[in-house]
């Protein structure tokens, strides 16, 4: 009998809940992220996956740095999950095997899989770029979430650091002004937009397809400036794959192009020979495919 499972993709704006039966990932239902209280999101939760039952467990990724053996949700960003057991209040109500963890942790998954969830990967990181920067990472086929479940953490990675004689200053608040999130998510490429006269966000990407120079530049700029990071990810995990996701990824070759040029400059010979640097496969619904793969591989880890 074919396992069905439940996929949640928790996110600022929307959540997404989906089955997946054999290789089937069904339509997903999209409702907009209750934003009131943590107890409101909860219990939006619950109502979506309910109304998908039963199954034999459910996954589910959330915008959070997570503690992934309890299903803590430590901290989140743009939802109110703050020190919140998530997974043992969900399993409670619903019932079933529930599993917790970051949003872009189980895309990575996601994509180190084929439609038939035959393995494409056996090492593979991720790069979500969109408003900020976030990662995650495949080893062994497994997701690597780290001693406390915080790893991949691909935004923070810092790449233009200055250290100054003397003590060190007082750390910012995240992002630091040399991590890459600080130089390379959609933001900076607004702000790269606005300098040359464009208008951001999708119609820079459609400027840039038709030709316009100003808008290929800052394409190319801000594709290597993730080279950078992308640099350091091979020469750190030598994986595989390294593939970039997010909003951003939407403009292709214009920004993957860049990246690809970028790292191979700054990898150390002779490491990353076999690394493919490619664009994301299922854009919106990696998230609720990769949770339901979550729920899958753990529910059988004995």
């Amino acid at each position: 009998m074919t396992q069905r499972l439940i996929g949640v993709d928790v996110g600022g704006t929307k959540v997404s809940v989906a089955t997946i039966e054999g290789a089937t990932l069904h339509e997903p239902v999209v409702r907009p992220t209750v934003l009131t209280s943590e107890d409101g999101l909860v219990d939006q939760l619950v109502e979506l996956v309910g109304a998908q039952l039963p199954a034999a467990a459910v996954g589910v990724g959330v915008p959070s740095v997570v503690d992934f053996a309890t299903g803590t949700a430590r901290s989140s960003v743009n939802v109110p999950l703050q020190d919140l057991p998530l997974r043992r209040i969900l399993g409670e109500r619903l019932g079933v095997p529930v599993f917790v963890d970051n949003d872009a942790t189980v895309a990575a998954l996601c994509e180190a899989y084929d439609d038939d969830l035959r393995p494409l990967a056996q090492s593979l990181v991720l790069f979500t770029v969109g408003t900020g920067v976030g990662g995650g990472i495949v080893l062994g086929g497994r997701i690597y979430r780290g001693a406390t479940g915080a790893a991949a953490e691909m935004g923070h990675v810092l790449v233009a650091a200055d250290l100054v004689a003397g003590a060190p200053p007082a750390a910012p608040r995240p992002p630091h002004p040399a991590a890459i999130e600080s130089w390379a998510a959609g933001r900076s490429l607004d702000l790269l937009a606005r300098e040359r006269g464009l208008e951001p966000g999708p119609p820079l990407v459609a400027a840039a397809r038709e030709g316009d120079a100003r808008a290929i530049d800052a394409l190319r700029i801000l594709g290597e400036r993730l080279g950078v990071a992308i640099a350091n990810a091979i020469n750190i995990f030598d994986p595989e794959q390294v593939v970039v996701g997010g909003g951003v990824s939407a403009a292709g070759d214009l920004l993957l192009e860049p990246a690809r040029a970028a790292a191979q400059r700054f990898v150390l010979p002779g490491v990353g020979t076999r690394t493919q640097i490619r664009l994301a496969r299922w854009g919106p619904s990696a998230g609720v495919r990769g949770a339901a793969l979550l729920a899958g591989q753990e529910a059988m880890t004995p």
